[in-house]
């Protein structure tokens, strides 16, 4: 039997027989034919190219991949998956041509063979994303394709900018509910998390201090509020919750709002029902866990996530267990000490995406090659933007780190307690065992005993004391943040009345519910004013733009901390340059804090760790230890 070679729908090589049947060749037997002079099916075949004079044959086959892109056609529509060739370093679609499961055809005037068993291949890895149609496909389904990355798949998404603008609707939203006015940043970070809630997805707002994550939050909380059936749930450390309740008051004030903690606390859950928005904090989640758990909340947010990146917490396996249509995790610092902080509130966000502790352990060392591996699986749940990339209209931040010298005297004293630890702890120093050379560093008379009154006739203390001067007689205000209630005493009573001006300190020592009313005194007062606080009570979430200048008395191991910190100041709302004055001894415990500090900042700009001082970083504290200002 005779039969001749043809082109159907321009891109497949089909052959019929005398009969008039067509008969779909496999890509072997194209190729064979065309360059063996092979019979398809017992039927008697000229060469394909003798049929068809101005088709090229290639014996090379093509690989076939899957393009994952952004979306700049359709407004409601952010990402795409299609199947494509690419050829002369084109991208070629053919993911309708591919549903026919043939594995070759013609492009370009040219037939080619696809790598064999590649058509399978794609179907079966889409069909586990949950992708039955090449097109539109949601941020879950991308996430899976993500996840199971292999060389077939091309991610043009990923190599959108750090704002994800690719892939966000361009459309404007108006934002029911909410009064306040948002950057363009903060505008596309809103569209962004309406975009994840519209698919009753989760993820992280990892924002760089000072941006304003707060107002994004409320403003999709504003907007989801006017159609859901059920109210939303907002999570915060116990000294922000006031906060939280001001900012609605300002940027949403038509949201009913019920804080519950303490006292104010229903046993009721069907008194939520009443409300568009509970607030409450962690502590609290775990004490009424049942409560939380009797309804189906629409939106949960977790401000300052951190508090929970430790798995194994009552306080993450307490929020872990309440139902919710979507969620949000909001913190500046997704990684403080490991890449196991970041498995904990991913699973928190996106339950089960990164596999059990376990599994991520084994396939996520904790080191920088472990995050560089980890980052591109997450990216497409977290926004994280900085400063310097989105806030250029954010007044300057001078940073002025001063290293100061020790007297002989105290040299003296610093390098005796330096040996006594070091016959005490020897190799098995730790933080704690550090403790008294930092109070020292801090301030002698936290760790000495003496007779003199005047903090100033320590050196560091005295160079505090001009840096005051001069922002005092400029008519400004200042932030001091130390560690210790010690130094904490000794400054609030010094400076009173060494500059007769205002001056008050917030610690563990202060109720949360006096500590905004301390803020605000503090800001409306009328002249210059000084406010200390503890880094670690009051060092984030809080707004204090009042003041322009921050004074970092003693340093902390973790960068994160500090730079919460310094954020209290210059964030959106500031209208001056702030200064921030970091102050540490050259050659003892402090410089090598600094030198930590910066370093970790560094690979952190790489990747996304962070540090604590944690027992892990052992070589770091026998450093600090062997550190010696009389060497």
């Amino acid at each position: 039997m005779n039969g001749e070679w043809y082109i159907k729908d321009n891109h497949f090589l089909v052959m019929k027989d005398e009969d008039n049947n067509t008969i779909i060749p496999t890509a072997e037997e194209v190729f064979l034919s065309e360059f063996k002079n092979y019979n398809v099916k017992n039927i008697k075949l000229p060469k394909p190219s003798d049929n068809l004079p101005s088709i090229n044959f290639s014996k090379y086959p093509i690989n076939l991949k899957i393009l994952i892109e952004p979306n700049t056609n359709d407004e409601d529509v952010y990402m795409n998956a299609n199947v494509v060739v690419e050829i002369d370093g084109e991208y070629i679609y053919i993911g309708n041509i591919l549903r026919s499961h043939v594995e070759h055809m013609i492009i370009k005037d040219t037939w080619y063979p696809f790598i064999r068993g590649t058509v399978s291949e794609i179907w079966q890895y889409l069909k586990e994303a949950g992708i039955e149609k090449l097109g539109p496909i949601s941020l879950k389904q991308y996430m899976i394709l993500k996840k199971m990355e292999n060389s077939l798949l091309i991610d043009k998404l990923s190599e959108a900018s750090l704002n994800k603008e690719e892939y966000i609707s361009k459309s404007d939203i108006d934002i029911q509910r909410f009064i306040g006015n948002l950057y363009p940043y903060q505008n596309q970070g809103f569209r962004w998390l309406k975009m994840i809630i519209g698919e009753n997805a989760g993820c992280i707002l990892a924002d760089e201090m000072g941006l304003g994550k707060t107002a994004q939050i409320i403003a999709v909380l504003a907007s989801e509020s006017v159609q859901a059936k059920t109210p939303s749930l907002v999570v915060a450390p116990v000294s922000l919750l006031e906060n939280w309740r001001r900012e609605i008051l300002k940027f949403a004030p038509s949201l009913t709002v019920k804080l519950h903690q303490g006292n104010d606390r229903t046993g009721f859950h069907a008194e939520f029902k009443k409300y568009d928005l509970i607030i409450t904090s962690y502590e609290t989640i775990v004490r009424d866990l049942s409560l939380f758990q009797m309804l189906q909340w629409n939106i949960v947010v977790a401000d300052e996530a951190q508090n929970i990146k430790n798995p194994f917490a009552k306080r993450t396996k307490a929020l872990k267990q309440i139902k919710r249509a979507s969620t949000i995790a909001v913190t500046g610092t997704p990684i403080e000490n490991k890449l196991m902080d970041l498995w904990s509130i991913t699973d928190f966000v996106f339950p089960s995406y990164l596999g059990n502790l376990n599994e991520f352990e084994k396939v996520f060392p904790d080191s920088l090659d472990g995050a560089e591996e980890l980052e591109p699986i997450v990216s497409p749940i977290i926004l994280r933007r900085k400063v310097k990339e989105v806030a250029d209209d954010l007044p300057e931040r001078l940073d002025i780190p001063q290293g100061l010298k020790l007297s002989d005297k105290e040299a003296l004293v610093y390098d005796s307690l330096r040996k006594q630890l070091i016959d005490e702890y020897g190799k098995h120093a730790s933080l704690v065992s550090l403790i008294k050379l930092r109070m020292f560093c801090t301030h002698p008379f936290l760790v000495c005993s003496t007779d003199n009154e005047d903090p100033a006739v320590f050196g560091k203390y005295m160079r505090l004391v001009e840096i005051l001067e001069e922002i005092i007689s400029n008519n400004e205000k200042v932030i001091i943040f130390t560690s210790y209630t010690g130094m904490s005493n000794i400054l609030v009573k010094d400076l009173t009345s060494r500059f007769n001006i205002f001056c008050d300190f917030i610690d563990g020592r202060v109720e949360v519910g006096e500590r905004q009313p301390k803020i605000d005194k503090f800001s409306s007062t009328n002249g210059p004013a000084i406010l200390v606080l503890n880094p670690r009570a009051a060092g984030a979430g809080l707004n204090i733009t009042a003041a322009n200048h921050v004074v970092h008395y003693n340093l902390e191991w973790n960068p994160a901390i500090e730079d919460q910190a310094s954020a209290r100041a210059h964030r959106r709302g500031q209208t001056r340059p702030v200064t921030i004055y970091k102050l540490f001894y050259l050659d003892t415990v402090e410089d090598a804090i600094n030198e930590r500090l910066e370093r970790k900042r560094q690979l952190s700009q790489a990747a996304v760790i962070g540090i604590d001082g944690s027992e892990n970083d052992q070589a770091d504290i026998l450093e600090a230890l062997h550190r010696s200002p009389l060497i």
